[in-house]
């Protein structure tokens, strides 16, 4: 017996009984889906029935369920949509009695409730007047009461909807594009909203409501299957949660996936971004055909007027040659007449690139043909595909709607089968804008603009539509990628050495901006180190474009002027080592002149000194790491790191960047003694930056000993309310493998967090090792930070000395 047929049997139609009876059906493991979506429809149809006969209705009135309800789609948490229609024969007084008798109990049983009193002429008003109201009552349903008053009401909404529809559907295009400016592209969020964002449940509707216009319709293929994964996603939602919810949380994800019976969270976004994308890409196709026949609506008539009913009649649509078997008509690029697709198997990549190129979308027919009939590519590619894949990539923004069409229907992962584990996979990384199949893509796209830098355009476009493409695989995803490049840079007809070009610069598409921001650019080692990864300068010069128009197509964070500028330093070293030119000195590396005046000041006073940036930022510029400049210059000795992070912890200022030097002053200016040049980036945490006097004061003080910062931090540590959060996984810290020969390098990777730099400088002050020096820097909850030590005669540490040293870092941190 099912928990509804338990329902009847105990005839109660009372709030208990109907809380009873949905409660055993929400937790029956057996029944999911559309099948209790139903049931839980009629489960709620029968309990409102009873409450509308027990009321003792006049005639002539009608309970409506509309909306999600009226479709019988109830989700465990779902509101009810009601409408309580009469014809305005009975007393306003009854009416409204009726009304409480129905939504008290509704509200008793804490379920959201939509609800509304109206007459039919007001219903119908009320439809003309709102859009949201009309779009309700499209799938208007009769619950209780005078079911012909409920037909002759959807009746006449249905006909005022197809009458209205040029007026009517613009405005529910304008509506579907404003919620998705204020709630993003559902195939692309971390934390999608299932219901408002792009691609979510409320597009399913608005095509269902297209197609009841009579106006155009949706492609049908794959969109219930989608909608219904949607719809499955919200039940589990509202069952893990236990909240009324649309947006899929990345702490309830795991739970969710459970509920569905998926393996895990990246199991679940997938099939909700797949769902997804198909609503998407049924929603442009659909508003695309709807503008298509309003604006033919618009135009006809005057046509008709100029050249006669029969003359416009027989006028066919233009058709204008984009590429061989391609032309554009109504907007679009279609196939030719004479197109053989089942001939021609370098037709799709040929029509995409004359489509992207011209800034058409691809028609749907064309399209479906396409993946329906053309002859597979032969391996390797002829010329003529590579080549228009090239054009493809390298047509900019136009090239993202093309892309999606060939993916829509399969096209893509049949001319690039290793896409297949890239498509539709999520980054949990907030840094990360898209899945990595759509950052693909957009890497090319940011490419395109890039072009002119490099000698090679088509390898630079292709190795970014590639570069993250072991992401697919266990294990690094850039050693990976390699091999995969390589067999698809062959598979689609690349020489011996251009495929060598591709996949260096795919295993190697990290280098650059890793190497710029934490390495020290003036020890000959890590330049030399990039200079033997890259081999060649052209392979440098590709390597850098790929850089930026990865970073740019990662997100905001990414790139900036700063990491900018840092890579460009950085590439000016490696062409010089690549030209054959002698790295300089490293030690001869001159201070700024802003350094060597805090130098000098510092060596003749024997105490620190500093210099705090606060001048407001440049209109239009963006420096990276976000933060003021601190600048403090010390004499030489041990303890500085950790009173200096330490200082600024107690101060409550966050380290966005850091970097540490030992610098010699040029004799005259300072006797040749060492003094220590720290250039931070800071901010303060909440507040505003303490004063530099302040700062100064107390970073004397904890290095004569007199403040003990430890303690201090212990303290208010120990004051604060612990908080639960994220559990961060362990530090981690390695020794780099390169040879450095003025320093072991250890490279830092840990949860941020205040006083994290105080720790570090205290453990290396216990281990007995220089600092020669520090480059730090926070990526959103990550510090990323890498250390030049010696041992305190300036020589390197030994393997297993070094490897001491990491363990000791390591358990410091924990």
């Amino acid at each position: 017996m099912t928990s509804l047929d338990a329902h009847k049997e105990t005839d109660d139609s009372g709030p208990s009984g109907y809380a009873a009876a949905r409660l055993r059906l929400l937790t029956e493991k057996a029944r999911s889906g559309p099948p209790r979506r139903a049931a839980l429809a009629r489960l709620t149809d029968d309990w409102l029935a009873g409450l509308f006969e027990a009321a003792a209705p006049p005639r002539g009135v009608a309970l409506v369920a509309v909306g999600g309800y009226g479709r019988g789609e109830l989700s465990p948490r779902s509101d009810l949509d009601l409408l309580l229609l009469h014809d305005g024969s009975a007393d306003p007084r009854t009416i409204a009695a009726l009304a409480d008798r129905l939504w008290y109990p509704v509200w008793d049983l804490g379920l959201a409730l939509d609800h509304s009193v109206r007459t039919t002429a007001e219903a119908r008003r009320t439809a003309g007047e709102d859009l949201k109201v009309q779009l309700g009552l499209l799938d208007a349903r009769p619950v209780a009461g005078d079911p012909a008053l409920v037909a002759a009401l959807r009746t006449t909404v249905l006909a005022d909807w197809r009458n209205q529809a040029v007026r009517r559907l613009p405005e529910l295009d304008a509506l579907c594009r404003e919620r998705a400016e204020r709630s993003g592209e559902l195939p692309y969020l971390l934390e999608p909203d299932l219901k408002e964002a792009r691609g979510g449940l409320r597009d399913a509707q608005a095509l269902r409501a297209v197609a009841a216009s009579w106006l155009a319709d949706a492609p049908r293929e794959g969109l219930d299957d989608a909608r219904r994964r949607l719809l499955d996603a919200r039940d589990a939602l509202h069952l893990a949660t236990g909240r009324t919810t649309d947006r899929l949380a990345l702490q309830d994800q795991d739970a969710v996936a459970s509920e569905l019976g998926l393996l895990d969270a990246d199991t679940l976004l997938r099939q909700v971004y797949e769902a997804a994308r198909t609503v998407s890409y049924a929603s442009d196709v659909t508003w695309r055909e709807v503008n298509r026949v309003i604006k033919a609506r618009t135009t006809r008539p005057r046509l008709r007027t100029l050249l006669g009913r029969s003359g416009a009649a027989k006028t066919p649509p233009p058709r204008t040659p984009l590429a061989e078997g391609v032309v554009e008509m109504d907007g679009e690029a279609v196939l030719a007449l004479g197109a053989r697709p089942e001939r021609d198997p370098a037709l799709p990549l040929r029509a995409a690139a004359a489509a992207a190129q011209a800034g058409l979308p691809l028609s749907l027919h064309a399209v479906r043909r396409l993946a329906a009939t053309a002859a597979p590519l032969p391996v390797p590619w002829p010329a003529e595909a590579r080549e228009a894949l090239v054009t493809l990539l390298g047509a900019g923004e136009t090239t993202v709607p093309v892309w999606e069409a060939l993916e829509a229907e399969g096209i893509v992962t049949r001319l690039l089968p290793d896409w297949e584990r890239v498509r539709c996979r999520p980054q949990r990384n907030p840094v990360h804008t898209w899945t990595v199949d759509r950052h693909l893509v957009e890497t090319a796209v940011r490419a395109a603009s890039l072009t002119r830098r490099v000698h090679r355009p088509d390898l630079l476009l292709v190795a970014a539509l590639l570069h993250d493409i072991g992401k697919g695989w266990p294990g690094d995803h850039s050693v990976a990628g390699e091999t995969i490049a390589r067999d698809v840079a062959t598979r689609i007809g690349f020489d011996r050495a251009d495929t060598a070009v591709i996949a260096t610069a795919v295993r190697h598409h990290l280098l650059l901006v890793d190497t710029a921001t934490r390495r020290d650019l003036d020890d000959p080692a890590t330049v030399r180190t990039v200079a033997d990864a890259v081999g060649t300068l052209g392979t440098l010069e590709l390597l850098h474009a790929l850089t930026e128009a990865d970073a740019l197509a990662t997100g905001p964070a990414a790139w900036s002027s700063w990491r900018a500028s840092l890579v460009t330093d950085l590439v000016k070293r490696v062409a010089a080592v690549l030209a054959g030119d002698e790295l300089p000195d490293p030690e001869a590396a001159a201070p700024s002149a802003e350094q060597e005046r805090l130098g000098i000041e510092a060596l003749r006073t024997g105490e620190p000194v500093l210099a705090l940036h606060t001048e407001p930022v440049q209109a239009g510029e963006e420096p990276e790491p976000v933060g003021v400049e601190l600048l403090v210059a010390v004499p030489e000795r041990p303890g500085v790191l950790p009173a200096v992070a330490g200082v600024l912890a107690l101060h409550r200022l966050t380290v966005r960047a850091a970097e540490l030097r030992a610098v010699a002053l040029p004799r005259e200016l300072g006797e040749g003694r060492p003094v220590l040049i720290l250039d931070w980036r800071v901010a303060a945490e909440y507040g505003s930056l303490p004063e530099a006097h302040r700062l100064r004061a107390d970073l004397a003080r904890a290095l004569d000993g007199s403040l003990d910062v430890p303690a201090r931090l212990a303290e208010r540590d120990a004051a604060q309310p612990r908080r639960r959060g994220v559990t961060a996984p362990p530090p981690r810290v390695t020794v780099a493998e390169a040879g450095f020969r003025l320093a072991t390098v250890l490279e830092v990777r840990a949860q941020d967090a205040p006083g994290l730099l105080h720790r570090i400088g205290r453990a290396l002050e216990g281990a007995d090792v220089r600092l020669r020096s520090a480059h730090v820097s926070t990526l959103g909850a990550n510090a990323v930070d890498t250390l030049y030590v010696t041992r305190p005669d300036g020589s390197l540490l030994a393997p297993e000395e070094a490897a001491g040293l990491a363990k000791t870092l390591e358990e410091a941190l924990r």
